[in-house]
């Protein structure tokens, strides 16, 4: 990625040094990695609109006002993925590290995987078999 927005699902302040949340619907914060010319230009951090059941495109919205346009996450149920596709959000998965910087910077290297939707949780936080 040369130029763009990241969103990350965070816990607790998030931010560069953050972790991300394993689910993104049920978040503290999002964190924003904006990227000029492959590089980490800016950071910042906005709280999550409370998820409530069905609530699924409350956060698709969210992240689509404030400009994200790829988003990365450990788990995302089908009906948000869908969203986010609607609104031209490219969906990356790494369930493997809780770090933030570490995919922040494999997604620049362009080494995260779009998420396929084999890998999509059930609505309770475990991937559909």
């Amino acid at each position: 990625m040369e130029n763009g927005r990241i969103a990350i699902p965070s816990t607790g302040a998030g931010g560069i040094d953050g972790e991300r949340s394993g689910h993104f619907g049920h978040c503290d914060v999002f964190t924003f990695v904006d990227v000029k010319d492959g590089q980490i230009a800016s950071v910042s951090t906005i709280n999550n609109a409370e998820h409530v059941q069905g609530g699924c495109m409350v956060p698709v919205n969210l992240l689509a006002e404030h400009q994200a346009n790829a988003l990365i996450v450990g788990g995302i149920g089908m009906r948000p993925l869908m969203g986010f596709r609607q609104v031209g959000i490219d969906v990356y998965y790494d369930a493997e590290r809780p770090a933030i910087k570490p995919v922040v910077e494999d997604l620049i290297a362009g080494k995260l995987p779009m998420i396929n939707d084999n890998q999509v949780c059930g609505g309770g936080g475990g991937a559909v078999p």
